[in-house]
């Protein structure tokens, strides 16, 4: 009997010992692939905590313009951006032991198993706010083994290489409150109409309890549901001693105001110039689509939203709402490149082609200016004359001939000046120009403004037959307005991502690429359209908007059968303007013809409204003298229109018009020499002496 005994008391300390054996063994081994999980974990390193989040679009006053749009409503920001209302009010229904614990809340997990066991059922959650981050972050919400496993091993990852602020803040970043809002700071916006920094106490405790079942505890779907989650929040609040009674009393008491929109309209302020602008994102700053879109960047733009909203205003007057012409407009600001308007289309749901910055259509004479600074570098002045005729060109090189016409076959059949023809708008003056400068010439000087379009080396280049976009255009014209200054095209001033901080701000770089006496003068010829006193055989192209501007302008026009441009500029704002139909249909009718012009001229006065009248400042290197127009000598008294002109100093003038001396001023013949003398005027004794 006691063999028997002694022999079970030794088989039951030996299966005691395969136990302790076998359980430390399984320790071991459990313990060895914690800390393997753990080195892994390490070895990977932080996983990234970025999330999908609408990027913002702002104006040059900081006016929001439009964002991105995936569905989602989402908008970082920094945890002390976030109300403590707000973070205690998460804190204490979600996990009060958060900056306690390593990632798990194991007296959490222990009471909650217990609760379901007694229940039978999954009646209680133990995540802690850790767990759920890393759940929104990686992992679907399938209730399966393998997801549970994964949330832990991702939730290890971000406990070990993220501090607790970082975590939490992700987390308010993140976390879904319904009626497509993710985060604090667009619940805020959407439920309140705030900012989640100016949360009070009572709309904190009501949005933290939405998280928990936002269909079920939204205000918008079950006040009663609502307020009922709030009190338990606040009460759980007071027991913290987070809040005093007298604080829990008042918000309880407190009558909220629900607004249920979304603050930030979908629809876009000026979409042609957005469009453009997240293309400079891409091809200029080189960031990716997925970035551009769902990165949460703050963008920052040049565009002026009282200028925008002249554009789109008058477009929408003055052309005929029947019509299928389109239009390409932008504005920009010649001392910098800034873009301060765009309008790419008569409407962008029906065609978001942006005829402002994609298309390419010839720009007739609107190529002109370019073509005459050349003329002024080279010694060409506005007083040069040359014959305006119809004339055929034959070339030795088998090109063929070439035989411009005027507008409407008219001719002055006599020469005439530079300022004239650009006034007028003489093509066989444009041509001879170009051909005695040599076919290359135009070709770099269009280059050297910032024409990016290849131009073709012909005869015709003169007139604009060959194509450019209404861009690239303005921001030439910038040149001859900003006295010949390099500029290019700006639409971006900064670009922040989701933190704020800064990856690209925008830096101008200064340098003279036009002679400022030549540009100048090239300017003020510009000025010639406007003014009357340089009407010939024809009117100065301008004639028809003269009496709608108030200040003093520079500008050229152009037209082909199927295009027709406006440019023109003060030394504050240069607008190009381009009208026409996408399939290069023949602009008919009168009206057709003049939307450009007139869109121009509007636009122009509206947007200086309130600005000081600015004139074009005259270089050292210039001399001003009233020339008779039409001869493109000195004027005298005796000449009936005298027109101040600028020239590159030494170049200007030394002859005196004599063509308007009346017979009785001249000296008879039979007179005696020294009464001769006398009656000899000053200007024609110089003359004769010189």
């Amino acid at each position: 009997m006691e063999l028997m005994t002694d022999q079970r008391f030794r088989r039951t300390i030996k299966y005691l010992r395969a136990l302790l054996i076998v359980g430390s063994i399984g320790v071991a081994l459990v313990l060895i692939l914690y800390a393997g999980i753990l080195i892994y974990a390490k070895i990977l390193g932080p996983p990234p905590l970025s999330v999908p989040q609408s990027s913002l679009y702002y104006s040059d006053d900081g006016t929001l313009i439009g964002e991105s749009h995936n569905g989602q409503k989402r908008y970082w920001v920094a945890l002390d951006e976030i109300a403590p209302e707000l973070v205690d009010a998460t804190l204490a229904i979600e996990d009060r032991s958060f900056y306690n614990h390593h990632g798990f809340d194991l007296k959490r997990i222990a009471g909650a198993a217990l609760a379901d066991l007694k229940a039978l059922d999954k009646v209680q959650g133990a995540s802690t706010i850790s767990q759920q981050y890393a759940r929104n972050l990686f992992l679907e919400h399938e209730k399966t083994w393998k997801r549970k496993l994964l949330e832990a091993f991702y939730t290890l990852r971000i406990e070990m290489n993220y501090s607790k602020n970082e975590i939490l803040e992700g987390y308010l970043n993140t976390i879904y409150y319904g009626e497509g809002a993710y985060g604090a700071e667009a619940a805020s916006q959407f439920y309140f109409g705030k900012h989640a920094s100016d949360l009070s106490l009572a709309e904190a405790a009501m949005l933290a309890g939405i998280p928990k079942g936002p269909t079920y505890y939204s205000p918008l779907t079950s006040m009663e549901k609502a307020t009922n989650r709030q009190q338990l929040i606040l009460q759980t609040m007071k027991k913290e001693k987070w809040i005093s009674e007298e604080e829990a009393t008042a918000a309880s008491n407190q009558k909220l105001e629900i607004t249920g929109e979304h603050t930030h309209s979908v629809t876009k302020i000026a979409p042609y110039f957005q469009d453009a602008v997240k293309g400079a994102l891409k091809n200029v700053l080189h960031l990716d689509e997925k970035t551009i879109e769902l990165g949460g960047l703050r963008v920052y733009t040049t565009l002026d939203t009282k200028q925008q909203e002249a554009a789109e205003k008058n477009i929408e007057q003055l052309v005929d709402k029947d019509s299928d012409i389109q239009i390409g407009f932008v504005a920009i600001n010649p001392k910098n490149g800034y873009v301060k308007a765009m309008v790419g289309g008569r409407n962008y749901q029906e065609s978001p082609f942006n005829r402002a910055t994609q298309a390419v259509r010839q720009p007739g004479s609107t190529m002109k200016p370019f073509l005459y600074y050349a003329a002024i570098e080279q010694g060409f002045t506005p007083s040069t004359t040359m014959r305006s005729e119809l004339t055929t060109f034959r070339f030795d090189n088998n090109q063929p001939e070439y035989t411009p016409h005027n507008y409407n076959n008219l001719y002055a059949n006599e020469e005439i000046t530079m300022a004239q023809a650009i006034a007028l708008s003489d093509n066989v003056f444009a041509v001879k120009t170009h051909l005695f400068l040599g076919e290359e010439t135009l070709v770099e000087t269009a280059k050297k403004l910032g024409i990016s379009t290849d131009l073709q080396k012909v005869p015709s280049l003169a007139l604009g037959t060959s194509g450019v976009r209404v861009l690239e255009m303005a921001n030439a014209y910038s040149h001859f307005a900003n006295g010949g200054k390099k500029v290019t095209p700006v639409l971006i001033t900064r670009v922040e991502d989701h933190r704020g901080d800064v990856i690209y701000e925008y830096k101008s770089e200064s340098e003279q690429v036009l002679r400022p006496e030549a540009a100048f003068v090239t300017t003020h010829m510009m000025t010639g359209m406007f003014d009357r006193k340089l009407n010939g055989y024809t009117s100065v192209t301008g004639n028809t908007v003269i009496n709608d501007i108030t200040r003093i302008y520079a500008g050229k026009s152009g037209s082909t059968n199927t295009d027709n441009w406006m440019i023109g500029f003060t030394p504050q704002l240069v607008t190009a303007v381009w009208t026409g139909y996408d399939q290069g249909k023949p602009i008919e009718t009168v009206a057709e013809k003049t939307y450009a012009k007139k869109i121009w001229a509007h636009f122009m006065e509206d947007a200086l409204e309130g600005e000081p009248i600015k004139s074009f400042k005259a270089p050292k290197e210039t001399v001003g003298v009233y020339i008779n127009p039409e001869s493109g000598k000195l004027a005298t008294e005796d000449c009936p229109i005298q027109r101040l002109t600028y020239y590159v100093a030494g170049t200007e003038p030394t002859e005196y018009c004599t063509e308007h001396i009346t017979d009785d001023e001249a000296p008879s013949k039979e007179e005696p020499t020294k009464k001769k003398q006398e009656k000899v005027p000053w200007y024609k004794k110089l003359l004769d002496w010189s």
